[in-house]
C-alpha cells in the first residue's frame, strides 16, 4: 500500500492557492494582453481521412477485370480497395467479423461480401466513400462459400450443411430454389458430404451448376430439370476447383498435395492424378503425401500451353522452406518462394467471359503481411514493383512523427537521394491494378511522415494531398558492429531482440537536422547531405548518466554531514574526442560497469547521400545495471547543443564540440529547492570519465560549477585518499545491508522497462549473469580497504544515523514507496530564446526541463560567439532557479510572442556539410544566425512572451518575465493527457490534446478556451499511444494496426474539402464483347448456352422462400442512403437530381430497346413480305 504523505498535500494545497490567485479564468483577457483570438467551435470538426498500410490480418481478395479494382478482406471485418496509384479507400463493416469472401459485381460498381458472423453485404462502390446497400442475415446456417456468375444477378451461397441457397442481388432476399445436399448426392450414400467448399458454373452451360463438398465428393447439378447429372468421388478432400474455359474438362486441388484432373463425361475416376512436389516411388506405386495444395487456376492461353497455378502442396520433408506458388506451363514447373505465408491469390486474364481463351498476363499473390504482383509475361516471373505504400510494417513501426507545412524544397531533397536507393529486376510492365480516378486535392502545402522501426530503420513519407508515398529510407544500425552469429549478442540485457529499435524522432525540416533515440540507451545525431562519404570513425561519447535515492527522506539537508568524493582532472576531458575509447571495466564486486550496451563500428563506415551519423551517444552500465531508456529528446541547429533525459537525470552534449555540458541527476537540477527533500546516497561510486564521460562532483563542488562546460577550466581538487575510498566502500556495505531492497528496486526497474518498450519487441526482462570484466582497483587499496573495515562500518551507521529523523520510514516502506518521487524523469524539454527569471529585461537562449512531477525548470545556455570562436570557446550551462509547477507529468511546452504567435526555436539554415565553401559566404551565414550571442549582448526587449505548459492534468499559460499564470485549465480529472501539441490551424495556434479516455480536445491560446471535445478513440493498445501525433492544418496520424496508419483531421475546412480530394473507383467504362461463338458452333450449337435465371429462380416459379432462414437489412448507402438521409434545400435539389438521373437513365434503355424492337418488327416485316412474293404463285402441292 502507498504510504500517505501529508507533505505533499500541503504543498499541492499551497500551489493550487497561489495558482487560483494568480490566474484568469478562462476566456478572459488578461489586463496585459492585447491578443485577439480568431479561432473558435465552428473551425474544428473531428473526422478520418484516409487509412495507409498493408490490410491487417488479411482473410479474402477479388479483382474486377474490367474496372481493374482489387478488394480485400480482413479478419476485422475492414475492406481495402485499391485503384491506380493514389486511389485507395477503406471500408468498415459494422459487426467486425471476419470477411470470408468477396464477389464483385464486374463492371457494375458494386460487391458483395460473406462473413464469419453469416451475413452477405452489397456495397456500392459509385460513391467516394462506398457503404453498404443491402444486407442479407442467414439465421439457421453458416456460410462457407458463395459464387456470383459474370452478368448474373443471381448469387448462389454455399452452407455448412452442404445445402446451396441463391440469392437476387438486386433485392437481396432469398429466392424459394434450394438445392439439398441430400438430393444432390447419391441416394446410396449414408454419410454426409460435408460442407460446401466450391460452386461454379459451366463456363459453357450456365443451366450447370458445379458444387465441390469437402469430403471429396463433386455433383453437376442440372438447375432446369433439378437433379444430379453426374457425380464424381475421390478419397481426399476438396480444397478448390476450377474449370477449363471449353467447359469439358475441370481440376481439383486436394489435401495429400495432388491435382486430380476430370472430364466432364467421364465421373468414374480422375483422367489424371498429379502430384507436383511428391517424390515418386521407385516401384511405381502412389507418390508419398504432401501439404495440401489450398488453391488452384486453370488458365487457357489461345497459342500456348495452359497455366495450372495453385499454392501448398509442398513435400513434408522440406522443413524450413519458405510458402511457394507454384506455376505449371506445359513442360515446366516454377516455384515461387514468398516471404510470408500465402492467404489467397488470384489470376488476371485479359477476359472477364469464363467460356474464352483467358490469356493470363499476372497473379495477385496476398500474403499474411504483403501483396505480390507476379509477371506471367516475361521469362523467370519477375513481380512488378508495388506503387502502394504497403511496406510501412517492414520492421515493426514503434515510433512516428508527422510534420505539415514543410519547407518546399524538403521533399524533392529527400526524393533524389531515395530514387538512389530502388531496387532492380522488377517487371518493366505499368503496374495492372490502375482503375479508378484521382480526387481534385486541393491542399499545397507539403507533409511528411516519419516511421521508426524496430530493426533501427527511419523511412520518410510524402503524405501530401491524402496520398503517401516513400521517399527515402535510412538503416540507424550500420554504425554499430553487428554479431556475426548466434552466440554472439550484444552488451544490452535491456531487450534480446531489435537492441536497435527506435523510441524517439527529433527532426527539425528546416535545418534537416536529425537526431534519434534507440531501445539500448543510444543517440545519434544525423546531418543531410547529397554526397556520398567515407567516414573514418564515427565520433562516440560515452555518459554515465545514473543517481540513486537515498531509502532515508529528511526535510533538513543542513544536517547531511558531506563526504567528499574523487572527481577527474582536466587531463581526463581530452577522452571525450575520443572516436572509441575503452572504457570497458567492472566494479569491486564483478559486475558490469561503464560498459556502454552496443558497440561502434571501428572500420571506416560508407555513408550515401541522404543522413550521415555525426556523433553517437550511448548510456553505460553502472553497478551491474543497464542504462534506463532514454523518456526525453531534443536538439536545436542553431546552437549546437543536444539534450536527453531519462528516469535517472539529463545529458546535454555540444556535437559541435563533441564534448558533454551537462551530466546531472534529476534531483540535482532542483539544488536546495527541492520541495520533496530527496537525499542523494551519499557518498556514491566515483564516476569514470574515460570516454567523454562527464562527472559531477557531488561534495566539493558547487551546481554552478558543475554545469559548467568540460573544457571551461580545470575542476576542482581531489580530497585525501581515505575520503576516496570512503564512497567505494560504503557503497559495498550498504550494498550487503539492502540486498532485498535492490531486488526489489531491480523488479520495479525492470517493469518500467517493460512497459516503456513497444509490445512488438517483447523483451526478455531478466538480467543475465555479468561476464568476467576487469577490476578497476588495485591491491593495494583493497587490502587497505579489508583492514578498516569495523572503522568504515561504524561511520557508515554514523551516517545513517545523522540522517534519520522523524520523516524517516521503515525499511519496507521505502522499499514499496519507491514510485515517482524517486523516479523522477524528464519527459519534455524545450530550447528557445525567451525570460529566464522574473527581473530579467532581455530574453537569452536557455532550455526549459519538464519531469514526471509536473515540475518545469529553467537552465540558461551562455553560448560563445559564431564562428571560430565556437569551435574552440565553451558553452557554460548554470541554472536559472525558475521553478514551475503544474498537476501531471509533463508534455508539451512551447512559447508566444506579445501578438500570440508562436516563437519557433532558433535554426540554422540547411547548408551542405561535404563541400568546403568560401570564407566570405561562411561569414556572412553565420552573421545571419538568429541566435543571440549571450544575455549580456541581447537587446533589451520589454515586450511580454507567455509560455503554454501542457501536462498530463492541466494546462497553464504563464506571462514572462512576471512568470504569473493568466490562465489555467484542468484537462481532465479522470484520466490523463497522452499527447499534446501546439499546433497552427487557420492563421492561428491552439493546444490540440488527446487523452487515455479516447477523447480529442484542442484549446484557444492563450486563453485555454475549449474549442473542441469529441470521444473519438478510447485507447485499447499501447500502439496507440505511442504513435499519436498532431501537426499544423489540423493534421493527425496514429498507428491503428501494426501494418496501417490511420490520418484523421479536426478541420472543418478539410473535413468540407474531403470529398473532393478522394478518389474515384469506379469510371464509366463499357464491357468488352462477348467472345464469337463462330458460324459451325452458332449452326450445331457447340457455343456457350445461356441460362433464363429469372424464369428458374423467381417466386412465380420456384416459390416463396422460408422466412425463418435469412433476415433482410436495408443499408444506409448509396441512393437509398442520400435519398433517406438528404433534408432541406440541398436535399430536395440532391433528390431531383437523383431522380433525373434515375429517369434519364431509365428513359434511354426504353429508347434502346424501342429503337431494338422496331428494327426487328422491320426485319420481320420484310422477311414476311418476302415469303409472300414468294409463295403467292405456288400451288398446295408444291410446298
Amino acid at each position: 500500500m502507498k504510504k500517505f504523505n501529508i507533505r505533499k498535500v500541503l504543498d499541492g494545497l499551497t500551489a493550487a492557492a497561489a495558482a487560483s490567485s494568480s490566474s484568469s479564468q478562462p476566456g478572459q483577457r488578461p489586463p496585459d494582453s492585447d491578443i485577439v483570438e480568431t479561432l473558435c467551435s465552428e473551425h474544428f470538426q473531428l473526422c478520418k481521412t484516409v487509412r495507409h498500410g498493408f490490410p491487417y490480418q488479411p482473410s479474402a481478395m477479388a479483382f474486377d477485370p474490367v474496372q481493374k479494382i482489387l478488394a480485400i478482406g480482413t479478419q476485422t471485418g475492414s475492406l481495402r480497395l485499391f485503384g491506380r496509384p493514389g486511389v485507395e479507400c477503406y471500408c468498415q463493416h459494422d459487426s467486425a467479423a471476419g470477411v470470408i469472401q468477396l464477389q464483385f459485381l464486374i463492371n457494375e460498381g458494386a460487391l458483395v461480401s460473406a462473413l464469419a458472423d453469416d451475413t452477405l453485404h452489397l456495397w456500392n462502390l459509385r460513391q467516394k466513400r462506398p457503404a453498404i446497400l443491402h444486407s442479407l442475415k442467414f439465421n439457421k446456417e453458416r456460410i462457407t462459400f458463395c459464387h456470383l456468375p459474370f452478368q448474373s444477378k443471381w448469387l448462389y451461397v454455399g452452407t455448412e450443411r452442404g445445402n446451396v441457397h441463391i440469392v437476387n442481388v438486386e433485392s437481396f432476399t432469398l429466392s424459394g430454389y434450394v438445392i439439398m445436399w441430400n438430393k444432390a448426392i447419391e441416394l446410396s450414400s449414408k454419410t454426409h458430404p460435408g460442407l460446401i467448399v466450391h460452386i461454379s458454373d459451366n463456363p459453357m452451360d450456365e443451366g450447370k451448376l458445379l458444387i465441390g463438398f469437402e469430403s471429396g465428393t463433386l455433383v453437376l447439378w442440372d438447375l432446369k430439370s433439378k437433379k444430379g447429372e453426374y457425380r464424381y468421388s475421390y478419397d481426399e478432400a476438396i480444397h478448390s476447383v476450377a474449370w477449363h474455359h471449353e467447359g469439358k474438362q475441370f481440376v481439383c486441388s486436394h489435401s495429400d498435395g495432388s491435382l486430380t484432373i476430370w472430364n466432364v463425361k467421364s465421373p468414374i475416376r480422375p483422367a489424371q492424378i498429379i502430384t507436383p512436389h511428391g517424390k515418386l516411388p521407385k516401384d511405381g506405386k502412389k507418390p508419398e503425401s504432401c501439404k495440401p495444395i489450398l488453391k488452384v487456376e486453370y488458365r487457357t492461353c489461345k497459342s500456348g500451353d495452359p497455366f495450372i497455378i495453385f499454392s501448398g502442396g509442398l513435400s513434408y520433408d522440406t522443413v524450413g522452406r519458405r510458402p511457394c506458388l507454384t506455376v505449371m506451363h506445359g513442360k515446366s514447373t516454377a516455384v515461387l518462394e514468398m516471404d510470408y505465408p500465402i492467404v489467397d491469390f488470384l489470376t488476371l486474364c485479359e477476359t472477364p467471359y469464363p467460356s474464352d481463351f483467358q490469356e493470363p498476363y499476372a497473379v495477385v499473390v496476398l500474403l499474411e503481411k504483403d501483396l505480390v504482383v507476379v509477371d506471367l509475361g516475361q521469362n523467370g516471373y519477375p513481380i512488378f514493383e508495388n506503387p502502394y505504400p504497403l511496406d510501412i510494417h517492414e520492421s515493426p513501426v514503434t515510433c512516428c512523427e508527422y510534420f505539415a507545412d514543410c519547407p518546399v524544397d524538403l521533399i524533392p531533397a529527400l526524393y533524389s537521394v531515395g530514387a538512389k536507393q530502388k531496387r532492380q529486376g522488377y517487371s518493366k510492365k505499368e503496374w495492372p491494378i490502375n482503375g479508378g480516378n484521382w480526387g481534385l486535392g486541393t491542399q499545397s502545402y507539403p507533409e511528411i511522415i516519419i516511421t521508426g522501426h524496430a530493426d533501427g530503420s527511419l523511412k520518410f513519407w510524402d503524405a501530401s494531398a491524402i496520398t503517401l508515398q516513400v521517399l527515402y529510407k535510412m538503416k540507424t544500425s550500420k554504425v554499430f558492429e553487428k554479431s556475426r552469429n548466434k552466440e554472439e549478442k550484444p552488451n544490452t540485457d535491456i531487450v534480446d531482440e531489435d537492441p536497435y529499435a527506435i523510441q524517439i524522432i527529433t527532426w527539425c525540416p528546416e535545418s534537416r537536422m536529425l537526431c534519434v533515440a534507440g531501445v539500448s540507451a543510444h543517440v545519434i545525431v544525423y546531418k543531410f547531405s547529397r554526397q556520398e562519404v567515407t567516414t573514418e570513425a564515427i565520433q562516440m561519447l560515452e555518459i554515465r548518466l545514473h543517481y540513486e535515492i537515498n531509502d532515508l527522506e529528511s526535510p533538513d539537508t543542513d544536517q547531511i554531514p558531506t563526504l567528499g568524493t574523487s572527481c577527474p582532472g582536466p587531463n581526463s576531458q581530452t577522452a571525450n574526442s575520443q572516436s572509441h575509447p575503452s572504457t570497458s571495466s567492472s566494479s569491486s564486486d564483478g559486475l558490469r560497469d561503464n560498459v556502454p550496451c552496443l558497440k561502434i563500428k571501428s572500420t571506416p563506415l560508407k555513408q550515401g547521400a541522404g543522413y550521415q551519423a555525426e556523433v553517437v551517444i550511448q548510456l553505460v552500465w553502472v553497478n551491474g545495471e543497464p542504462p534506463q531508456q532514454i523518456s526525453s529528446l531534443a536538439v536545436n541547429s542553431s546552437y549546437g547543443l543536444l539534450v536527453f533525459g531519462n528516469c535517472n537525470g539529463i545529458a546535454m552534449v555540444d556535437y559541435i564540440q563533441k564534448t558533454v555540458l551537462l551530466n546531472l541527476g534529476t534531483i540535482e537540477l532542483y539544488g536546495s529547492n527541492d520541495p520533496y527533500q530527496r537525499q542523494p546516497k551519499s557518498p556514491r561510486k566515483t564516476r569514470q570519465t574515460s570516454g567523454g564521460l562527464c562527472d559531477i562532483n557531488e561534495g566539493s563542488t558547487t551546481l554552478d560549477d558543475r554545469c559548467k562546460s568540460p573544457t571551461s577550466g580545470s575542476a576542482s581538487s581531489c580530497n585525501s585518499e581515505d575520503e576516496q575510498k570512503l564512497p567505494n566502500f560504503i557503497e559495498r556495505v550498504k550494498n550487503k545491508s539492502r540486498k532485498f531492497s535492490k531486488t526489489v528496486v531491480s523488479d520495479i526497474a525492470k517493469m518500467s522497462r517493460k512497459l516503456s518498450l513497444p509490445t512488438e519487441l517483447k523483451p526478455d526482462l531478466e538480467l543475465g549473469q555479468s561476464r568476467d570484466q576487469r577490476h578497476n582497483h588495485h591491491p593495494e587499496e583493497m587490502k587497505q580497504l579489508k583492514k578498516n573495515v569495523w572503522s568504515m562500518t561504524s561511520l557508515c551507521a554514523y551516517f545513517l544515523n545523522v540522517r534519520d529523523n522523524s520523516f524517516s520510514r521503515s525499511r519496507s516502506s521505502s522499499v514499496t514507496s519507491i514510485d515517482k518521487e524517486s523516479r523522477e524523469a524528464i519527459t519534455a524539454l524545450h530550447f528557445c530564446e525567451t525570460y529566464t527569471r522574473k527581473a530579467d529585461t532581455c530574453t537569452s537562449p536557455c532550455l526549459w526541463v519538464g519531469t514526471t512531477l509536473g515540475t518545469v525548470l529553467v537552465i540558461v545556455l551562455n553560448l560563445p560567439p559564431g564562428g571560430e570562436q565556437r569551435l574552440t570557446q565553451p558553452v557554460i550551462v548554470s541554472p536559472s532557479g525558475t521553478i514551475l509547477r503544474l498537476k501531471g507529468a509533463i508534455l508539451r511546452m512551447a512559447f508566444l510572442d506579445t501578438t500570440g504567435s508562436l516563437i519557433n526555436p532558433a535554426h540554422e539554415p540547411w547548408r551542405e556539410p561535404n563541400v568546403q565553401e568560401e570564407k566570405d559566404d561562411k561569414d556572412k551565414c553565420r552573421k545571419l544566425r538568429p541566435v543571440s550571442v549571450s544575455p549580456s549582448s541581447s537587446q533589451e526587449i520589454n515586450e511580454t512572451q507567455y509560455t503554454v505548459i501542457c501536462s498530463e492534468k492541466q494546462a497553464k499559460v504563464i506571462s514572462l518575465p512576471s512568470q504569473n499564470c493568466i490562465y489555467k485549465h484542468n484537462i481532465t480529472e479522470t484520466s490523463f493527457v497522452l499527447r499534446a501539441d501546439i499546433v497552427g490551424l487557420n492563421g492561428s495556434i491552439c493546444l490540440a490534446c488527446f487523452c487515455a479516455n479516447g477523447h480529442i480536445m484542442t484549446f484557444s491560446l492563450p486563453s485555454l478556451r475549449p474549442l473542441l471535445d469529441v470521444n473519438y478513440l478510447p485507447l485499447t493498445d499501447m500502439r496507440i499511444a505511442r504513435t499519436f501525433c498532431f501537426t499544423n492544418n489540423g493534421q493527425a496520424l496514429y498507428l491503428v494496426s501494426p501494418t496501417e496508419i490511420q490520418r484523421i483531421t479536426y478541420s472543418q475546412g478539410t473535413c468540407e474539402n474531403l470529398q473532393e480530394m478522394l478518389g474515384e473507383l469506379f469510371t464509366p467504362v463499357e464491357t468488352p464483347e462477348a467472345p464469337n461463338r463462330g458460324f459451325f458452333k452458332g449452326l450445331f450449337g457447340g457455343g456457350a448456352q445461356s441460362l433464363d435465371r429469372e424464369e428458374l429462380f423467381g417466386e412465380s416459379a420456384a416459390g416463396k422462400p422460408s422466412r425463418s432462414l435469412a433476415q433482410h437489412i436495408p443499408g444506409t448507402g448509396g441512393i437509398e442512403g442520400v435519398k433517406g438521409a438528404a433534408s432541406g434545400v440541398a436535399g430536395e435539389l440532391a433528390r431531383a437530381r437523383i431522380a433525373l438521373d434515375e429517369r434519364g437513365q431509365k428513359l434511354s434503355e426504353l429508347e434502346e430497346r424501342t429503337a431494338a424492337m422496331m428494327y426487328s418488327a422491320d426485319t420481320f416485316s420484310k422477311h414476311a413480305h418476302e415469303m409472300m412474293l414468294k409463295c403467292k404463285d405456288k400451288k398446295w402441292y408444291q410446298f
